[in-house]
Formats: C-alpha cells, sequence, structure tokens
C-alpha cells in the first residue's frame, strides 16, 4: 500500500468516526449521513465511473483500517456474495423509504416522532445515544435525525461483522450503495 493510500485511508476512516462522534452531540448531526447517500451518486455523474467505492468510500477504509489485522478472513459464501446483495439493496431502499414516509407521517401528526436507534428498521437498541448539546429541533427533524443514524449504525455494524468473519471489505461486495450505483451507471 502506498503511502498516499494509507494517508487517505486515515482521512476518510476519521469522517466516520466524527460522524458517530458529532451524533453524541446531538442527534441532528446525523443528517451529515445523508452527503454519504448523494456524493457517490455526483461522482458517478461527474466521472462517469464509480470512483466512490474504490477511492473515497469513508466505511471502507474504516474496515480495511480497524479489521485488517484482525479479520479471520474466512472465505464468504457463495449465497452472502451473489444473493445478499440483492436483498440488502431493496432492504436498504426499504428503509430509506420509510424513514421518508414515516417522518412526512411525523409531519402531519399521523404518528409520534421516533427518539431513539433502530437496528435495522426493526430492533431498538438497548441503550440510547448521550445528548451531549441540546439543541431546539423539531420532532420532524428528530424524527428524521435517528431514522438516518439507524441505517447508519446498521450499516456499519454487519460491515464490522462481516470484515471481522471473512475479508475487511466483504460488505463492499453486499453494500447496497454499490449496488445502486451500478444500476445507474448501466
Amino acid at each position: 500500500m502506498t503511502k498516499y493510500i494509507r494517508e487517505n485511508q486515515y482521512l476518510l476512516s476519521l469522517i466516520v468516526v466524527l460522524f458517530f462522534s458529532l451524533t453524541l452531540l446531538n442527534i441532528v448531526f446525523s443528517l451529515l449521513g445523508v452527503f454519504c447517500l448523494i456524493i457517490p451518486f455526483i461522482m458517478l455523474a461527474l466521472s462517469k465511473k464509480n470512483i466512490w467505492c474504490k477511492y473515497y468510500c469513508p466505511r471502507s477504509s474504516v474496515l480495511m483500517l480497524f479489521l485488517s489485522k484482525i479479520s479471520l478472513r474466512l472465505k464468504p459464501p457463495k449465497w452472502l456474495i451473489s444473493n445478499a446483495k440483492n436483498i440488502l439493496i431493496m432492504y436498504f431502499g426499504l428503509n430509506l423509504f420509510f424513514a421518508v414516509m414515516s417522518t412526512i407521517m411525523v409531519s402531519v401528526g399521523r404518528i409520534p416522532p421516533i427518539d431513539y436507534v433502530r437496528f435495522m428498521i426493526v430492533f431498538r437498541v438497548p441503550f440510547d445515544l448521550p445528548q451531549f448539546v441540546d439543541l431546539q429541533t423539531s420532532p420532524i427533524l428528530l424524527h428524521f435525525s435517528y431514522r438516518i443514524y439507524s441505517i447508519m449504525f446498521s450499516s456499519t455494524v454487519i460491515g464490522l461483522v462481516l470484515g471481522f468473519i471473512y475479508y475487511p471489505r466483504t460488505w463492499c461486495s453486499v453494500c447496497p450503495m454499490k449496488q445502486a450505483l451500478n444500476y445507474v451507471k448501466k
């Protein structure tokens, strides 16, 4: 690995650490995660290539940096690489759809805002995020912030587990963002 790539990896990993650290200050900072959903498509439109996954993805940098020495490096099962990517893109697409639709429902007063983290859209995590800075925010923004955080948290945890058991960047082979970029590129 060249010195440039290693330095780039440290910088990109810092983005993930910063994201999760800022959300401890206040959950509204999780809206920065929306940029991670938009920037790859902008880069694809400008370069006509999927350079995000190869060079700029902060999550892939975290996985390589933190798991390269401790990964068990087992061979991933064939079903994971071939079938799971389609299931995950549908699942995370639904998750994003539910995040937007439930935020609309909160805004019209149909449902109360969710002010806790969910793992994989279904399971409430057994801890609350400390909020060290109290920003007065609308219930709508609060709800959407927790939903975006839940998406980012779930995908990071899954990536870390897959990377520990298999290869550090196993998540990249099933990443919904990579699959979406591949669909758009065609």
